[in-house]
């Protein structure tokens, strides 16, 4: 597949599928379940053994579920070079993968994303909810299945949102409303139980979304150690700009709380310039222009 087109939660699990098929060095589990309980998958490629890991993961918004195809994108081309045994970037795959495992979650909110691209089914029993939410019209549902913005639902900042939401009066809907607690979306929580299980051997995590060419790193005036030599290292590889956060996206995103709570150099890129949701046709550029990055990330800690 060239992954051209954007992809619902079903057509990715079958790409997914046909890519790990028969592949020893790949391992695909599942973190957990969205609330309408579809299994939410990991690939982790790379050996057991190895001592350190990075974490790639995308589309936490339904708008921006091109993130998705960037990292499929990315994990057929891995497989095709590690298969024919080249190298990427002037990297060693086999070699790299004795000492770093790379973990992918393509889609954390697989709900929005069918909401998005298919409406939702009268069976479902959020439907009288959603749709007054909605008014029917999906085009620009960021969300989960029930209104919640998961990039606002981690522990970092969020009571402090709690009050914007208030004085902006943002409730549940296509984006922004960050739910009853931290980590009370399934989704979220799978991600934070996954990270947590994992955090002795993380070094680095790579957040997806769009758009705007952008990269954030810092979190309430926190950089962890190596943050700022990498942020610049991916600066140079894909000519995206450093930015700090304004506003309300200040608050309650994974960036922030693995750099809050753990002191983890994380970073969420806005890939891709335009409106949201993007179209999926200029997935290759954007890809290319990240293509550096996804094959080095490991190596730069």
């Amino acid at each position: 597949m060239k992954y051209e087109k954007e992809l619902d939660y079903s057509q990715m699990m079958t790409a997914l599928n046909e890519l790990t098929k028969d592949k020893s060095y790949i391992k695909m589990s599942y973190i957990g379940n969205s609330i309408l309980y579809r299994p939410i998958p990991v690939l982790t490629i790379g050996e057991q053994s190895a001592k350190k890991s990075v974490l790639y993961v995308a589309t936490h918004h339904a708008t921006e579920s091109i993130c998705t195809l960037l990292l499929l994108k990315f994990l057929s081309e891995f497989i095709s070079l590690h298969e024919k045994g080249q190298k990427a970037c002037g990297i060693n795959l086999k070699f790299m993968l004795d000492a770093r495992k790379i973990h992918i979650v393509p889609m954390l909110n697989p709900d929005g994303v069918e909401y998005r691209l298919h409406g939702i089914e009268e069976q479902n029993p959020l439907y009288s909810r959603v749709m007054k939410y909605s008014n029917g019209d999906f085009s620009k549902w960021s969300s989960n299945a029930r209104g919640v913005d998961l990039n606002h639902n981690y522990d970092a900042g969020f009571y402090e949102y709690k009050m914007i939401e208030k004085e902006q009066k943002i409730t549940q809907g296509p984006t922004k409303y960050s739910g009853e607690s931290p980590e009370s979306e399934p989704e979220v929580s799978a991600l934070a139980s996954f990270v947590r299980y994992n955090i002795e051997e993380l070094c680095g995590v790579l957040t997806l979304h769009s758009q705007g060419e952008e990269i954030y790193y810092k979190s309430a005036g926190m950089c962890p150690q190596k943050s700022e030599f990498v942020s610049k290292q991916i600066a140079k590889m894909t000519s995206y700009k450093l930015s700090s956060t304004q506003g309300t996206a200040s608050y309650g995103g994974l960036t922030d709380w693995l750099v809050q709570k753990y002191n983890l150099p994380s970073f969420t890129l806005e890939c891709g310039l335009g409106e949201n949701p993007l179209n999926p046709s200029l997935s290759s550029d954007i890809y290319l222009r990240l293509r550096e990055l996804f094959f080095t990330f490991p190596i730069l800690f």
